[in-house]
């Protein structure tokens, strides 16, 4: 008869095994979203193409200024599309984020929550509609120069680059386009003729789901990952950084500037002290702004209720 810690390392176990079956999945699916989106050869390269050879790169704080979850959130809060106590979820998880320097499961799940909540419904057309306005609006003027010349210095080379992000795939693919780059692998929410169910396929791409996709792409592609870069802020993308020949901490938080000069990784920092400090600042003011207006609304209608 199985004893009772057996019986709760067995269910750890599945559980385990769970989770990673599920960021197969992802992946999968992400890899396949991005070889279908994916523009064929035009011969735009300067270069000769390197067909085995290219380059992935984060997105949220190594690509992009803050998270663009966040700043599509604020997107759609302007257009109604959520209402200020979701945001200030959203403002609520990204200061966590900017002070802590990491993410955890328990706000991974708050997150996919979230998202499926307001995307449940929505015709799939839509939400792209939505996000090249929002992307115009409040993250093209939030990319790191820096960042973006190491893109280009892949493509110069004849190199594909995609991004690897836990945004919804068709915002990362918008996000993609409008630097030119080849591709993105994102998060890939379900939906039944052009009509989001409220599913994600497998999980979000995050930790060893973005791990997954590369592996994905790379088999789908004839790409060496031995010859192939990645690109991250953050240690939560380890899996990714270690699945591929180079890796190079962009902007990195404590835990991935320790392990990449522990393992010889390139170190890329295009923050000032002031301009870090500044953008920690103005995301803390953001989400008190936000809790302001908020509990303001709250004591409005108490008022009016009197």
């Amino acid at each position: 008869m199985p004893t009772r810690q057996g019986s709760a390392d067995g269910a750890e176990q599945r559980g385990l095994r769970t989770r990673v079956d599920s960021a197969k999945v992802a992946g999968r699916a992400s890899a396949e979203a991005a070889v279908a989106a994916a523009p064929g050869p035009d011969g735009s390269l300067a270069a000769p193409p390197d067909l085995t050879a290219a380059a992935f790169f984060d997105v949220d704080n190594t690509m992009m200024m803050g998270a663009s979850l966040f700043h599509f959130a604020r997107g759609l809060a302007a257009r109604k599309f959520l209402t200020a106590t979701d945001l200030a979820g959203f403002a609520w998880q990204q200061l966590k984020f900017r002070v802590g320097g990491r993410e955890n499961q328990q706000d991974m799940q708050a997150s996919r929550e979230q998202a499926l909540s307001f995307v449940a419904g929505r015709k799939v057309s839509e939400l792209v509609e939505l996000s090249e306005e929002i992307y115009d609006e409040l993250m093209a003027d939030r990319i790191w120069a820096g960042t973006r010349a190491l893109a280009q210095m892949h493509l110069d080379a004849g190199q594909r680059v995609w991004l690897v992000t836990a945004t919804p795939v068709e915002l990362a693919q918008i996000i993609a386009r409008r630097l030119g780059l080849t591709g993105a692998l994102g998060t890939v929410a379900e939906n039944a003729n052009g009509v989001y169910t409220g599913r994600l396929v497998g999980e979000m791409l995050h930790g060893r789901a973005k791990a997954h996709a590369v592996r994905a792409l790379a088999a789908s592609e004839g790409l060496d990952l031995r010859r192939c870069t990645a690109y991250s802020d953050s240690a939560n993308d380890i899996p990714m950084l270690s699945v591929v020949g180079t890796a190079v901490a962009v902007n990195p938080d404590q835990r991935l500037r320790d392990i990449a000069r522990t393992r010889g990784w390139e170190i890329r920092d295009f923050r000032t002290g002031r301009k870090a400090a500044r953008i920690g600042l103005n995301s803390m003011l953001g989400a008190s702004a936000i809790a302001g207006a908020i509990a303001a609304g709250l004591a409005y209608r108490h008022r009016d209720r009197s």
